[in-house]
Order: structure tokens, then C-alpha cells, then sequence
């Protein structure tokens, strides 16, 4: 049986993943499917960098607004329904392309890599989320010391999720994970830059971008509504504001602090996506948008 074929856009961020899927989908009559772990929950606008109003409207996009930030949502439930979603536009003569920045949703959806079906425990999410990361980053290296190598010793979530899955199954997730077969013809793009400083200065001038776009007034909203929030507290763009809304630091500390966190969340992204040695990578500071563009164009005319 021949496998579906489908586009794959990568890279860190800022690196400009959603225009080349914009510009990409316009040619090759495409839809996009965000593989984004925060743009999936409404309201969370401009700090998830979802693609503006203008740009959903102009091409046909997927996976952005699906659920509430209160509401539990797994890499297998984003898994589950973007297949759903990979069979419609398919069955419509469609293209289907992916574009986004969390490398464990393409991981899980494209190639050889199952998570164990565990339901959220909410209960224990909470227990677990009353002590720090270096404590849950502890607990992980105990109880699945495989899982803690490939988890960033800061990232909360993903440890719990870690924690959270090998406490109900009774054994390690690592040792729970299976392989399998991809059943999709995947054609892979990043983009990054070889210059480390140029994409760093790209990231910075974004996030000066969101703060003038609103981002404080977003934050202070959501606050508002849902106080401390797991995701809001777990998410680089609103994590941030916590310690200004509480009068710890001034703004500008946490402008800064936003800026150097999404510049080492960038390079744990070029880390993941270099060890899929399926990918086409561009260099966005010596090789321009149209030009990037009409190479993807014909490498997968030539698929």
C-alpha cells in the first residue's frame, strides 16, 4: 500500500516556519497543520506566536484553537486527531503540510515513535506540580533515568507527563515506548541559520514585536481569568510575567528573561530536529525566502 505524502516544515523559532508554510501551501494548493504545543489552546494569541487572522484566512489552517487551557491534551491526542485531520485534506485532493516547533508532536506523528496510552491524572499533575523542577528532575532520573537524559532538567511539563506516565504503568516510559512503521511518505524542510547570532537577534526582535502587539495586556488577562495556571505557568511567553504581576522584578527583567528563554528553547528545537537526518535544512540568512521556496516546490514535485 503506498504510503500518504505529506510536507514536514521544522526549524527553531523565529526561523520563519509559518510563512514558508503560507507560501508553500499557496503553490501546492496545501492546508497547514500547526505541530505547535501551545497554539492549540484558545487564547493563548500572542504569546504561542500563532499565525495572525490575516494569514489563517489566506490559506486553510489546522490545529490552532482546539482546546481550552484548563483542559488536558497529550502528544497522543494531538497525534490522534492530526491524522484525522491528515486523511481529510488527503481525500480532498489536498496537500497536507506541517509546520511547527515541537519536535516530540512530529516525532510521534511522522515517524517510528508510539507513547503509551496513559489518561491525565489530574490529581497527581497537581501534587507533582507543587514541587520544583529540580525535585520532579530527581524523581525522573530515578524512576526512568532514559527519560531524563533526553528531558531538559527545567522543563516541567514534559517531566511530569514522564513521571505522570510511569507511575501509572508501574514501569519506566522509556522502557513503554514502542517503535513502529510510519505510515506517511514524509518530505522534510527546516530552516535555521548557521549564524547562532543572527537567529538569536531574529528571536529578540519578535518578542519586541509581541510587546507591542499587546503581549502584557494578554498575559494580564489570562492571569486574570485563570490565575496560575499549569500551562501559563509551563509556557515560554506568559511564564515570564508571573514574577512583575507579583512585584518581584520590573518589566524589563522579564522582557529579558522571555527573550533568553526562547533563545535556549531554540537551541534545545535545532538539537531535536538535528538527529532526523531525513531533513532538508535552509540557511535563512544566506539563502532568501523565494529561493527557499521554489527549491521545496521542486523537491516534492520530485517525490
Amino acid at each position: 500500500m503506498r504510503k500518504q505524502k505529506v510536507i514536514a516544515i521544522a526549524g527553531p523559532s523565529s526561523s520563519g516556519k509559518t510563512l514558508l508554510a503560507i507560501n508553500l501551501a499557496k503553490k501546492l494548493d496545501g492546508e497547514i497543520i500547526s505541530v505547535d504545543s501551545r497554539q492549540i489552546y484558545k487564547e493563548l494569541d500572542i504569546g504561542s506566536a500563532k499565525p495572525s487572522a490575516e494569514e489563517q484566512k489566506s490559506v486553510k489552517h489546522h490545529m490552532i484553537d482546539i482546546v481550552d487551557v484548563t483542559m488536558p491534551f497529550t502528544a497522543a491526542d494531538f497525534a490522534d486527531r492530526a491524522k484525522e485531520i491528515i486523511n481529510d485534506i488527503i481525500s480532498r485532493g489536498k496537500i497536507p503540510i506541517l509546520a511547527g516547533g515541537t519536535g516530540l508532536y512530529f516525532r510521534i506523528l511522522l515517524q517510528d515513535f508510539d507513547l503509551p496510552r496513559v489518561a491525565p491524572d489530574n490529581d497527581l499533575r497537581e501534587e507533582l506540580n507543587q514541587k520544583s523542577a529540580e525535585e520532579l528532575y530527581e524523581m525522573l532520573q530515578k524512576l526512568d533515568c532514559e527519560s531524563a537524559k533526553k528531558i531538559h532538567f527545567n522543563n516541567k511539563v514534559k517531566i511530569i507527563r514522564a513521571l505522570e506516565v510511569s507511575i501509572k504503568l508501574g514501569i519506566p516510559m522509556s522502557k513503554a515506548q514502542k517503535k513502529k512503521k510510519s505510515q506517511y511518505d514524509t518530505l522534510w524542510f527546516a530552516l535555521n541559520s548557521q549564524d547562532r547570532q543572527y537567529l538569536y537577534s531574529r528571536i529578540n526582535s519578535r518578542v519586541d514585536i509581541m510587546m507591542e502587539k499587546g503581549l502584557l495586556d494578554e498575559f494580564k488577562y489570562l492571569y486574570s481569568k485563570y490565575g496560575q495556571n499549569h500551562i501559563l505557568l509551563n509556557t515560554i511567553g506568559y511564564q515570564e510575567f508571573f514574577p512583575y504581576i507579583k512585584g518581584d522584578c520590573d518589566l524589563d527583567t522579564s522582557v529579558n528573561s522571555l527573550k533568553q528563554n526562547t533563545r535556549r528553547y531554540a537551541k534545545r528545537q535545532i538539537s531535536w530536529f538535528n538527529s532526523n537526518d531525513e531533513i532538508h535544512w535552509f540557511d535563512i540568512k544566506n539563502t532568501n525566502e523565494n529561493e527557499i521556496l521554489n527549491q521545496c516546490v521542486c523537491m516534492y514535485k520530485e517525490m
